[in-house]
C-alpha cells in the first residue's frame, strides 16, 4: 500500500508517523525547516504513550512519488485549492483522497439520495475546481479528532490522549478500500472506526471546531476557564443546538448528544483551541470555512443562525485587529 501525506505538518505528520508502522509505504509532501530535518533524521511523533521515530520519504515536489493508493491532505482548508494542480501526479485511476473536514467537504452532496444529490457547493468550492480535479469518487471522509504540534522541525507531539480517526465512505458502504485503509491505520496504532454515517462525524467535527474555537479566542480563555463561566457555555450550546437544527433540517442524525460533547470539551481543562493558538501565534486562523459551510448549509435549509454568525462576526474583527 502506498500513502501520501500532502501537508505534514502536525496533524499529517501525526497520521504519517503511525502509518509507517505498518505495512505502507508512507511519503511526506512538507516544506522548510521541517521537510529538512524528516530527510535528515526521520519522523519522530510524541504521544503520552509512546516516542518513536520512523523514516519516511520526504520532499517538497509530488512529481518525485508518482501516483499513490491513498492521498491524505492535511492542509488548512483554505490552502487545498491552490495545491491541486500540484497534487496531480499522485493521483491514477484509483487513487483515493482524504480531503479535510474542518468544514463541509466538496464532496458533500455526493451520492447522497435527496433534493440536493451530487449538489456541486460554489461557495465552498469555487469554480467546483476541487470535484473536478479530485473527482467526488475518490473521496473518502475522515475527522481529524487528534490535537498535535509540530514542536521542532521532524517532531510532531500528540497534545493529550484522546485521538481519533473515524472513516467512512460517502454512501456508507464498507468498501474493499475503506476496510483496507482502517486496518492499516489500526494496524499503526490509530484508532480509525469505520462509519456508516460519517456526515454526522462530520457536523459532530465542524460544530465543534465552530462554536469552541472562536469562543475560547474571543475570551482568551483554556477549556477549564470557559468552564467556570457558565453564562459562556450557555452561549456555546446556542451556537451548536442552532447548528444542530440545520444539520438536522438536511437529514442529518448527530450520533452524539450534545451534553456529552459539552462536558468532553470542557473536561480537557488544561487545552488551548487551536484558534486561539493560530491566533497567539499571529498565523491565520480557519474561520473562513467554517463561515461559509454554515451560510450554505443553513441557507438550504432555509434557516437563520443567529448566534453563530454574531459571534463569528466578532472573532473575524479581532483576527482582523491582531493581524
Amino acid at each position: 500500500m502506498k500513502v501520501c501525506v500532502y501537508g505534514a505538518g502536525a496533524i499529517g505528520g501525526h497520521i504519517a508517523g503511525h502509518l509507517a508502522r505498518a505495512d505502507v509505504e508512507v511519503s511526506v509532501i512538507a516544506r522548510g525547516p521541517h521537510l529538512e530535518a524528516m530527510q535528515r533524521k526521520g519522523l519522530r511523533v510524541v504521544t503520552p504513550n509512546e516516542d518513536f521515530t520512523v523514516p519516511v520519504k520526504a520532499t517538497g515536489d509530488a512529481s518525485e512519488l508518482g501516483p499513490q493508493d491513498y492521498v491524505f491532505i492535511t492542509l488548512k482548508s483554505h490552502q487545498v485549492t491552490n495545491a491541486l494542480d500540484a497534487m496531480q501526479p499522485l493521483l491514477g485511476p484509483d487513487t483515493a483522497v482524504i480531503p479535510p473536514t474542518t468544514g463541509i467537504p466538496y464532496w458533500y452532496f455526493y451520492g447522497q439520495p435527496g433534493p440536493h444529490e451530487n449538489l456541486r457547493l460554489e461557495r465552498l468550492d469555487p469554480g467546483g475546481r476541487q470535484w473536478e480535479m479530485l473527482r467526488p469518487e475518490r473521496a473518502i471522509g475522515c475527522v481529524f479528532w487528534t490535537g498535535a504540534e509540530v514542536v521542532e522541525p521532524g517532531v510532531v507531539r500528540q497534545d493529550g490522549a484522546a485521538s481519533g480517526y473515524p472513516i467512512g465512505e460517502p454512501d456508507g458502504s464498507e468498501s474493499e478500500r475503506i476496510v483496507r485503509l482502517s486496518r492499516a491505520m489500526y494496524d499503526g496504532g490509530l484508532k480509525a472506526p469505520v462509519r456508516r454515517a460519517i456526515r454526522g462525524d462530520l457536523w459532530i467535527k465542524m460544530i465543534n471546531s465552530m462554536c469552541w474555537n472562536p469562543v475560547a479566542a474571543l475570551c482568551n480563555a483554556t477549556n477549564g476557564e470557559i468552564a467556570e463561566a457558565p453564562d459562556v457555555v450557555d452561549v456555546v450550546r446556542r451556537m451548536m443546538k442552532e447548528a444542530e437544527t440545520v444539520a438536522e433540517a438536511l437529514g442529518v442524525e448527530i450520533p452524539v448528544p450534545m451534553e456529552k460533547r459539552v462536558t468532553i470539551t470542557l473536561g480537557a481543562v488544561h487545552h488551548k483551541m487551536s484558534m486561539l493558538q493560530d491566533l497567539e501565534r499571529g498565523r491565520p486562523i480557519e474561520l473562513d470555512v467554517l463561515a461559509e459551510s454554515i451560510a450554505t448549509m443553513r441557507e438550504l435549509a432555509g434557516l437563520e443562525t443567529p448566534t453563530i454568525d454574531a459571534v463569528l462576526s466578532l472573532v473575524r474583527l479581532r483576527a482582523r485587529h491582531l493581524g
